[in-house]
């Protein structure tokens, strides 16, 4: 892993609370037969609507106060406005999620279901049942081929988060077919959507291209598609205010009539 010293406090803080909860131990191995992210995407496209996966998040170090509706409702309201997947937070102490709202969704939904938190070890892989987990190059370092093909041979699918080139050259090294670029800092805590422009064009045609943060309304959908992005990650955007209608109108970027 990079220099802890280089990130924002709070990522300090959510990377400490994560390799606490590596440490107490493995639980009963999970194993997986997962929806495919990939189809999903295709049905999406054929369908017209941009292929987001809308993120189920309470809180976060980086939005005010908290959504307290039922995860269960606010999911289904997505998948209603035509998210292709959902991803669910399952970091406890700075976002509010827990793998019982995690399985809690997936139980209710026939979309793809990405575990959003922050794995630094193996064992974290059995906490709970996915279609698809995350893994961010920065937090595993020198582990992520090994925790790549361990979640793999669990049968999970994988998106391998990543902040620039050197880090997608990383992820492409360790055999990722699912990038996703996050535009905000880790150590800023700034979200700049001209970080997945500049590490877009080196990413290859074959690999799953997908834009992570600061993604907030149509004209921001249609910025990233136009970059290369063959899907997007929303959070804050959708869970400000009514899921169903937010994600609808990110879903429907490019169908529907703009002046920007």
């Amino acid at each position: 892993m990079d220099d802890p010293d280089e990130l924002a406090p709070a990522v300090r803080s959510i990377l400490s609370a994560a390799h606490e909860r590596a440490a107490a131990g493995p639980g009963e191995r999970v194993s997986v037969s997962p929806r495919d992210l990939a189809a999903a995407f295709e049905r999406a496209e054929a369908d017209g609507r941009v292929p987001v996966i809308a993120e189920v998040k309470p809180t976060s170090p980086t939005t005010d106060g908290a959504r307290e509706d039922d995860p269960v409702a606010l999911a289904e309201g997505m998948v209603t406005g035509g998210a292709a997947a959902l991803s669910v937070l399952t970091e406890p102490e700075h976002f509010g999620g827990s793998v019982d709202t995690l399985e809690r969704v997936r139980d209710a939904v026939d979309v793809p279901v990405l575990r959003k938190d922050f794995v630094v070890d193996e064992d974290q892989l059995d906490a709970v049942e996915s279609d698809v987990v995350l893994l961010i190059a920065r937090f595993v370092g020198d582990d992520l081929p090994d925790l790549l093909a361990a979640a793999r041979d669990r049968g999970f699918q994988v998106l391998v988060e990543v902040h620039d080139r050197e880090e997608l050259e990383r992820a492409l090294d360790a055999g990722a077919t699912t990038v996703g670029v996050n535009n905000r800092d880790l150590a800023e805590l700034v979200v700049d959507l001209g970080t997945f422009e500049s590490v877009a064009p080196h990413v290859p045609d074959e690999v799953t291209l997908i834009a992570e943060s600061g993604i907030g309304s149509p004209a921001d959908v249609r910025r990233m598609r136009a970059a290369g992005a063959d899907a997007l990650l929303v959070g804050s955007a959708i869970m400000d205010g009514d899921v169903e209608a937010n994600t609808r109108e990110l879903t429907r970027a490019e169908t529907t009539e703009h002046t920007t």
